[in-house]
């Protein structure tokens, strides 16, 4: 798979499109996932195309919110991105808003964790500590089957994306909470750097 921008460009095409610190921490912690996601099963040569993947994956959302995975291609394009990424970036839209299927795994761990990583951040706000460094699965399970929390966050996306990796539910939890803890300060000091 193939990167052809860096972080810096990654991350100034991401801020031409998003204003919003919601989205820009929402982008931030796909990156960070996504980063870790692919040094535990074992891309850690893919590790930059990963974590830019998830930098860049909503960045038609909060402008064009109804052309969701329909206008990101152009966007990518002007900023430098490959056909690759643009391809991955598309395919977390699956069913939803687009027919590009997740077919790499990093496609569908993208797929996955993009509606759960909302899940657990929500979670994490509602807890004293505010954080997901002492978050456990069974804390997230609860919140799942909560339908009306964090409503926006679909539990069929996130299912189906478990089923694709072959994981159970509470195996993608526990690793994405894992994958949430190794970059949740790095994030924060980032967001008190952009805003």
């Amino acid at each position: 798979m193939e990167n052809q921008l860096t972080r810096e460009q990654a991350l100034t095409l991401l801020r031409k499109y998003n204003k919003e610190a919601f989205h820009i921490q929402h982008a931030l912690t796909v990156e960070g996932v996504m980063r870790w996601f692919a040094g535990e099963l074992g891309y850690e040569q893919e590790t930059d195309y990963w974590a830019l993947t998830g930098l860049l994956h909503d960045i038609d959302f909060e402008q064009y919110p109804e052309q969701h995975c329909a206008k990101a291609p152009d966007l990518l394009r002007e900023g430098g991105a490959s056909e690759d990424m643009i391809r991955s970036v598309c395919s977390h839209g699956y069913g939803l808003c687009c027919d590009v299927k997740p077919e790499h795994e990093m496609e569908k761990v993208l797929f996955a964790v993009d509606e759960l990583t909302g899940l657990i951040g929500a979670a994490a706000l509602m807890r004293p500590s505010r954080s997901v460094m002492d978050m456990e699965a069974s804390s997230v399970k609860k919140k799942f089957k909560d339908k009306r929390f964090a409503a926006g966050c679909s539990r069929d996306v996130i299912s189906k994306g478990a089923q694709e990796l072959g994981w159970d539910l509470s195996e993608l939890f526990e690793k994405t909470i894992l994958a949430m803890r190794s970059c949740e300060k790095q994030i924060q000091e980032e967001m008190e750097q952009l805003t």
